[in-house]
């Protein structure tokens, strides 16, 4: 590995990082991150903080996970690679999809489609959802409906979907056929509506709505995150995601939850669609599937999607990726899987999840720059930073940014998005770990209050 000083002095200039300009990359150069163990990172100039960001949401067993580490190790060596496109497969592949089968089986999900990453799932299921319907003599339905304020990964068709401006302004003209309703986001929402049964009730409204005008033979799937993530940790109402489903059902909609984040405990549950009780047609998936050790997604299928394609044969899938169902991720995946359950990492979750939420809204009462706090679902946890509580201006991004400085000198990295400071460690944090978080959030929000 090339030394310090060649590190800092390219860091920044040659490779463009993404979610930032390169501009920002060359005058900001970005933390150089050298090693992991535990729940924690060290820096290139050996500053060691716990990481509350928990890579990108995905670094859920810490970064000592042995068994995962092993398992790659153990592929490398065997079969380092080998395709499952038509005609050839791989034995992790096919043990990991009956793993994923029966893990996802209370979801209502029964097969696998493997993919490198979250935004590939998400594009799979898109795509996948169209096919069924043209296969079921629907042609016409190939409209997407999602969420305002709402991530579904970079792909064009994943970006369509996108609630947010910020991934969609600068690559329009994206999919046409893709519309959005308001999300059930109590701090900000065009209802002004600040109960969460009522907006829950609105937004619903509000999507049968936007079904009757496009009309429901035009609508191929409605997609969405159980608990919006990048967009700001925005839960909805327990009654939200059955009223969605129920929507769907009657209108012939097939229904994707996005579980990139969601998936495998990070909600206190084994999934969101079984944090609120429903069973989707598709589930997204990626992220913690490997702990991020390894670049690997999976979309879970349900009966509806099994029924149409498995009795139909001319139901060929023209799609898939040169790594879909890799050996050495796969073999990753069944080690996560075996390690998260042996962990049970669900009550963990919850109960760490429930300390830094309630800390945030402690930290809200002696910091007014705090205008929100969500989460309470597991360890996913938004701070929403304002300069006037009173009009909900968003804090600038200057004072932002002094905020996650001052937190990752004082223990903890911690992300900013907009006004949003976004907590998602590890689900094996313990309560030290988070009494360090929250520690180190107390410095940041009093250096930038004053």
């Amino acid at each position: 590995m090339k030394d310090s000083n060649f590190l800092k002095e390219n860091n920044g200039r040659l490779m463009w990082h993404p979610m930032t300009s390169p501009k920002d990359s060359i005058d900001n150069p970005p933390k150089i991150i050298t090693e992991g163990e535990g729940v924690s990172i060290k820096d290139i100039d050996g500053h060691s903080v716990v990481d509350a960001v928990g890579g990108l949401w995905n670094v859920n067993l810490g970064y000592s996970c042995q068994p995962v580490k092993d398992a790659i190790a153990s592929q490398l060596d065997r079969l380092p690679y080998y395709s499952t496109f038509r005609g050839t497969s791989n034995d992790a592949a096919i043990e990991l999809s009956y793993e994923l089968s029966e893990f996802f089986a209370e979801d209502g999900m029964s097969r696998a489609f493997f993919t490198s990453g979250g935004s590939d799932s998400v594009e799979t299921a898109l795509r996948l959802a169209r096919q069924y319907h043209k296969l079921r003599g629907e042609p016409g339905r190939v409209k997407f409906l999602s969420l305002k304020k709402g991530y579904h990964g970079t792909h064009i068709g994943g970006a369509s979907v996108n609630g947010n401006a910020n991934f969609r302004t600068a690559y329009e003209p994206l999919l046409p056929g893709c519309y959005h309703i308001p999300a059930p986001y109590t701090y900000r929402n065009p209802f002004n509506e600040t109960d969460p049964t009522k907006l829950a009730q609105l937004c619903a409204a509000a999507l049968e709505d936007e079904i009757t005008f496009q009309g429901a033979n035009t609508i191929a799937a409605m997609i969405m995150e159980p608990i919006l993530g990048a967009g700001g940790v925005i839960p909805p109402h327990e009654s939200f995601a059955p009223m969605v489903r129920d929507i769907c059902n009657r209108n012939g909609i097939l229904l994707i939850t996005d579980e990139v984040i969601t998936a495998y405990g990070r909600t206190g549950a084994w999934s969101g669609a079984r944090l609120w009780g429903i069973q989707p047609d598709m589930m997204a998936t990626a992220k913690a599937i490997t702990n991020g050790y390894f670049p690997f997604g999976a979309v879970m299928l349900g009966h509806k999607m099994v029924e149409t394609f498995e009795n139909n044969p001319d139901a060929k899938i023209g799609h898939g990726y040169t790594y879909s169902g890799h050996p050495v991720g796969a073999a990753a995946a069944i080690a996560c899987l075996a390690e998260t359950k042996r962990l049970n990492v669900v009550e963990n979750t919850a109960a760490r999840g429930t300390q830094l939420f309630e800390g945030c809204n402690a930290l809200k009462e002696k910091y007014n720059i705090i205008g929100d706090v969500r989460g309470g679902h597991g360890l996913m946890t938004a701070i929403e930073m304002v300069s006037d509580r009173t009009t909900k201006k968003p804090i600038d991004a200057e004072t932002a940014t002094t905020v996650q400085e001052v937190a990752y000198q004082s223990g903890a990295m911690v992300r900013v998005s907009g006004p949003n400071l976004i907590l998602s460690p590890p689900l094996v944090l313990t309560e030290q770990d988070a009494s360090t978080i929250l520690s180190a959030l107390d410095a940041g929000f009093k250096a930038a209050q004053g």
